[in-house]
C-alpha cells in the first residue's frame, strides 16, 4: 500500500441489498392519506395501514398521482415507543422484515407499517411472519373488493 493510501480504497464494495426509495412511502400527504381513507390489519406487534392506489385494484379513483404501480410501505415509530435508537432499530427491522418477504408486486397500494413496543423483544423471523401474514391479508382485502 502507497503511503497516505486509504485501505478502504483498495476493496471493492460488495453490492448493497437496500430498500429502493420506488417501494418507498415518502411524502407526508401520502402517509395521512392512508390514514384517514384506509382500512387497518391488527397483528401482536405491529398495525398496519393500508390504501388500494386510485384505479388499482378496483380501489375508487381519487387524485391522480405519478407513483409506480405496486406497493409502497412506508414506517411510522412514535416517540412513546422509546428513545431515537430503539426507533431506529425498530424501523430498520421492519424495513429488512419488508425486504426479505418479497411483498406482492402485483399489488397496487400504498401501507404505512406502525409498530407496537414488543417488536423490540420477539425474534427476527416472527416479524418476518407476521409481515407476510399482513401482505397476504392485505392482498385477499383489497382483491375482495374488486369483485
Amino acid at each position: 500500500m502507497v503511503p497516505g493510501e486509504s485501505n478502504l480504497a483498495a476493496k471493492p464494495r460488495a453490492a448493497k441489498a437496500a430498500f429502493p426509495r420506488s417501494l418507498r412511502l415518502l411524502r407526508h400527504a401520502d402517509f395521512e392519506r392512508v390514514y384517514k381513507a384506509g382500512r387497518r390489519h391488527f397483528s401482536s406487534t405491529l398495525t398496519v395501514f393500508f390504501l388500494g392506489r386510485a384505479g388499482e385494484n378496483g380501489s375508487p379513483p381519487g387524485p391522480v398521482t405519478r407513483v409506480a404501480p405496486g406497493l409502497r410501505v412506508g414506517f411510522t415509530v412514535g416517540r412513546a415507543l422509546g428513545n431515537a435508537v430503539q426507533r431506529n432499530r425498530m424501523k430498520r427491522r421492519l424495513r429488512e422484515a419488508v425486504r426479505l418477504s418479497g411483498p406482492p408486486v402485483s399489488l397496487g397500494a400504498d401501507v404505512v407499517i406502525n409498530p407496537k413496543k414488543t417488536l423490540l423483544s420477539v425474534e427476527f423471523e416472527e416479524v418476518r411472519s407476521e409481515i407476510r401474514r399482513a401482505f397476504a391479508a392485505i392482498e385477499k382485502k383489497l382483491g375482495a373488493g374488486d369483485k
